[in-house]
């Protein structure tokens, strides 16, 4: 029986700021694919032509590798919202109202189908308590929280929390929904009717 021979990889030196970000490039594909539990670091290595001792030199662990996805793709979603409502994101209270903050989020979003797989694939496997992404997820709901109800208190919403509670579970909701079925539903078109009910 002959054996596979190995694959071969591309030995290619990236500076280390470039091949980082393709780590975590290939690593965001793999998990929206098959979930973190299903995430082997030699198929990441693989991806990136290295070897799994040389991707972790970049990397450190697993589990340092999950974080860094999930803190890259808040910083990217962030200086994408504040450009696209031409503000920096701590002056959005109080200037911007929260349905057109939302309405950015979701458009946003609904470009990047990889990237909303991804958090709502880490989000259902982060409730296991012993789930390295846990303790984010949980810090990333109250913050996201506050956040909206702060908003929704800058434009004399009542009840601010119970509104953005209500956001949450709404855009979560739908962007479940479309993720499902993408070509039969329309994310921006469907946000928007049910956002007329809710604000």
């Amino acid at each position: 029986m002959n054996a596979v021979p190995p694959r071969r990889r591309d030995r290619t030196r990236l500076p280390a700021a470039e091949r980082r970000r393709q780590i975590l490039d290939v690593t965001t594909r793999l998990i929206a694919e098959r979930g973190f539990w299903g995430l082997s670091m030699q198929d990441v290595a693989d991806g990136c032509g290295l070897t799994v001792p040389g991707l972790l030199h970049h990397v450190g662990s697993k589990d340092n590798l999950l974080v860094a996805v999930l803190e890259l793709r808040d910083a990217e979603d962030h200086r994408a919202l504040a450009a696209d409502l031409g503000r920096p994101i701590d002056e959005l209270p109080g200037v911007v109202p929260l349905p057109d903050i939302c309405l950015a989020l979701v458009r946003r979003n609904a470009a990047q189908p990889e990237i909303v797989r991804l958090f709502a694939v880490l989000e259902a496997e982060s409730l296991a308590p012993d789930h390295p992404a846990h303790d984010y997820f949980q810090a990333r709901q109250d913050s996201t929280i506050k956040a909206m109800t702060l908003l929704a208190q800058a434009h004399g919403v009542r009840e601010a929390e119970i509104v953005a509670r209500q956001v949450m579970a709404l855009m979560d909701g739908l962007q479940i929904q479309w993720l499902r079925d993408p070509e039969g539903i329309d994310l921006v078109v469907t946000w928007t009717a049910a956002a007329k009910a809710l604000f």
